[in-house]
């Protein structure tokens, strides 16, 4: 009797791993990198100040400009807050908060978001995969080079990956009990909103979700097709502002080649990393035990819909791949975790070491741009009453900015365009954009040449991004 009703008794299914604060290391490893990276203090450079200067402006003026398609600045009339408006909306709050506004400060909200983003990566796989394979899924992205490059600049990825890591959540805990529904859509309408292309591991999600359940994921197909819609209302809004096309000069169309540049990004371009990391991959995909799907979906249906986008038009941008670059790194940890056991802790060591080797030179990389540098030099070598001109979109947006927070004193004599250097005076400082080693042209050259004044000193502030030099012009 005891037999049979041992046999009769239901089979209980154990439930997911309770959570352990060793689910902190993927964050805590995050956060010292890029403290590491954030120490020299580097300026912001044109994007990161161009997220300041909208975001500390009144919320009705920014959803204006978003609206109509204009400009917040006068040397930024055709520019736009429409791309990314989520993301200065949220920066805006993060701004109005006491003690934060600083230019670290926006920096710190992306390494925050990236942070819970790999926090809650790596419980949603915890509860799929086990444990060892849910934090070594966080620590696999949390030291890669593209997520770290991205994570320590004030621009929308930390919240992509924050919003992807809660929709996982939401899938998973949907996939085991029934419940996270509501957070699936809520997560995967933040995917969208923080970058357009994110929708695309939304779409990944549900497709993860039909694969495992047939009939039984209509609801999450509803509600991933629900939560993709805020996105399409940006995209149609950017439409009809006349901004759809902005930016479109930064694709490039890879002829068909986009998922072996996506992967060699990821990779920070080291072929030991790419080759270590597509093969534990593939292992994951074949024998992962519980993310196999979720994992094989999440990198190759983002691939798949931007190569098909592909045929119509550029795609291609590393960064705007990172959330479904996210899922790579995370399948090749759980293929870490299909090793025999002997293999694993090597592998693990390995992958993660090439990582950090692909990353080092992040910690020493130059400046992006030096506008700070710039205005630090004025604050020393500018007279009281001696213009200072920025002859283009690029100089001028830099030369606002930090004279607005590092030199208040220049604010009487900055010149921003449209206007052009004033003619009558006998000291004019102007700075400007290089490009291949050339000033980019200006009608200030031949203003300040027919007021009879002459180039008479010269200061280059070479950058990764963006070269400036700072002339002087006397009579």
């Amino acid at each position: 009797m005891a037999a049979t009703a041992e046999r009769e008794a239901p089979a209980t299914r154990p439930g997911p791993p309770r959570w352990s604060p060793v689910e902190l290391l993927p964050p805590a490893v995050l956060a010292l990198l890029c403290a590491v990276l954030l120490a020299p203090g580097h300026g912001l450079w044109f994007d990161e100040a161009f997220t300041s200067e909208v975001a500390r402006r009144p919320l009705a003026e920014i959803l204006r400009a978003v609206a109509t398609g204009e400009g917040v600045t006068s040397y930024l009339a055709d520019v736009p807050p429409s791309y990314n408006a989520p993301y200065y909306l949220v920066v805006h709050a993060w701004m109005a908060l006491p003690g934060v506004g600083g230019d670290t400060s926006l920096r710190v909200l992306s390494v925050l978001a990236t942070a819970g983003g790999l926090a809650l990566v790596t419980r949603a796989v915890t509860r799929l995969a086990g444990r060892a394979a849910g934090v070594l899924a966080g620590v696999v992205p949390a030291t890669a080079p593209l997520l770290l490059e991205q994570a320590v600049e004030a621009r929308s990825y930390g919240l992509v990956v924050l919003a992807t890591g809660a929709a996982l959540l939401g899938l998973v805990r949907w996939l085991q009990d029934g419940r996270g529904l509501l957070l699936f859509g809520l997560a995967g309408a933040g995917t969208g909103l923080a970058h357009w292309y994110a929708v695309t591991v939304l779409a990944a999600f549900v497709v993860a979700a039909l694969l495992l359940r047939g009939r039984g994921a209509v609801r999450v197909a509803v509600v991933g097709g629900l939560a993709a819609l805020p996105a399409a209302g940006l995209v149609g809004v950017n439409l009809l502002n006349g901004t759809g096309a902005r930016n479109a000069e930064h694709l490039r169309d890879t002829g068909g080649t986009l998922a072996d540049l996506a992967v060699e990004a990821w990779a920070g371009g080291r072929t030991p990393l790419l080759y270590l990391t597509v093969g534990l991959a593939v292992v994951g995909a074949v024998r992962g035990a519980g993310a196999r799907v979720v994992g094989a979906c999440w990198v190759l249906v983002p691939l798949l819909l931007l190569l098909a986008a592909e045929l119509v038009r550029p795609v291609y941008h590393p960064r705007y791949l990172l959330a479904g670059l996210v899922g790579l790194g995370v399948l090749a940890a759980v293929g870490v975790t299909a090793l025999p056991r002997g293999a694993r802790s090597a592998t693990a060591a390995a992958l993660v070491g090439l990582s950090l080797v692909a990353s080092a030179p992040l910690a020493v990389r130059e400046p992006r741009e030096r506008s700070d540098d710039v205005v630090a030099l004025l604050l020393r070598e500018q007279r009281p009453g001696e213009p200072v001109v920025a002859a283009d979109q690029r100089s001028a947006m830099g030369l606002d900015h930090f004279v607005r927070t590092l030199g208040p004193r220049l604010r009487a004599d900055v010149v921003l365009p449209p206007d052009d250097a004033p003619a009558d005076a006998d000291r004019v400082w102007l700075v400007r954009r290089l490009v291949d080693g050339e000033p980019v042209p200006t009608d200030d050259d031949a203003v300040l040449t027919e007021a009879g004044l002459s180039l008479t000193a010269e200061y280059a502030f070479p950058a990764s991004k963006t070269d400036l030099v700072l002339q002087l012009w006397t009579r």
